[in-house]
């Protein structure tokens, strides 16, 4: 009988615990059925508008630029550290190879604008590496004296908006593709797509990728470990650098040239969307594709916002409170997601 009774309390301990392991997957999966009820909401808000091909191949358009932005933050909040710098630094190098390409080096292939424009997104990113990783600066306070430094940096170089620039430039952010049987896409969706995709696969699966992971949950304990956390911090800057530029690149796209303005509003809708995508503030933990689910859902509130001719001013507060909420729920989240963790 006492055999019984231990294989019953085996079993029922096994359902409890995946249960549990139900709960936290879809706690770590939470944006999901959230974008899905926003875009359902607005579907009946607006009906036979919303849904249509070119509403949401319009959305997914304007998410590019901020999808990458998005992931140059998320990357920085995984290995423990902030990046406030995203946006200025998509601008900076957006302005830079604009002027390279129209004034600077004139005639020169859109290809060595682009490779202007990695390289100034990958320096200014190495610069916050180095600082923060040898020299022990603050993340928040280096990234932020960045931001001001880059921001001002745009204007210095231009106050002007720079367009002319060559088509092979403007290619990946700009031009449509046609595929079998399906209307012409943007090239930049699939960019973002990709873009996410590969950052995906180097976070999960790759030497480096853990590394990231490892250093944002415990530092120390990660040098011990035997990795090298300076280096790896470095390297997550840099990446963070590359990806804020090519931002930049698909917002000078979208928008036909670069502007002075590019890429300087991105920061906390870049933030925003992480945080939503269950990124931990705290680092370790996250994934990035699940931050592609928070670029969405931002998308998806500005798109449906504009077309019920909400005011921008009302719309810029919505953003913020967005931003409340998900503080909120991923401190609600959290604190769930540790009392089912104590219970497996």
């Amino acid at each position: 009988m006492s055999t019984i009774s231990s294989l019953r309390s085996s079993v029922d301990d096994l359902r409890e615990a995946d249960r549990t392991r139900m709960m936290l997957f879809a706690l770590d999966n939470l944006i999901w059925p959230i974008l899905l009820v926003t875009f359902v909401l607005f579907s009946l808000l607006l009906p036979e508008i919303f849904t249509q091909y070119r509403n949401i191949r319009f959305l997914l358009y304007t998410s590019a630029g901020l999808g990458a932005i998005t992931l140059a933050e998320g990357i920085c909040l995984i290995s423990g550290n902030f990046d406030l710098s995203v946006g200025s630094v998509a601008g900076f190098s957006a302005m830079a190879a604009a002027l390279f390409l129209t004034e600077w080096f004139p005639g020169m292939p859109g290809v060595a604008g682009i490779a202007v424009l990695l390289l100034v997104g990958g320096s200014i990113g190495l610069l916050n590496g180095v600082s923060i990783a040898k020299f022990g600066v603050n993340p928040f306070l280096q990234t932020l004296s960045t931001l001001i430094i880059f921001e001002g940096g745009i204007l210095v170089l231009s106050t002007q908006s720079v367009y002319g620039l060559p088509a092979s430039y403007l290619w990946i952010g700009g031009e449509d593709i046609d595929l079998p049987l399906f209307r012409p896409i943007p090239l930049a969706i699939f960019a973002m797509f990709a873009l996410f995709l590969g950052m995906w696969f180097i976070l999960t699966k790759t030497r480096f990728g853990r590394a990231v992971y490892a250093v944002g949950g415990d530092e120390d304990s990660a040098a011990e470990a035997g990795i090298d956390t300076n280096r790896v911090v470095i390297l997550t800057f840099v990446i963070s650098g590359v990806l804020s530029a090519i931002g930049g690149l698909l917002l000078t796209g979208f928008n036909g040239g670069a502007t002075p303005t590019l890429g300087t509003s991105q920061l906390f809708p870049a933030f925003t969307a992480a945080v939503i995508g269950g990124i931990s503030l705290f680092g370790g933990r996250g994934n990035v594709l699940n931050s592609l689910g928070g670029v969405l859902l931002l998308g998806t509130i500005g798109a449906g916002l504009v077309m019920l001719n909400i005011d921008p001013q009302i719309i810029q507060t919505v953003n913020g409170i967005v931003l409340f909420a998900a503080i909120l729920l991923y401190t609600f989240v959290q604190r769930y997601r540790e009392r089912l963790l104590s219970d497996l």
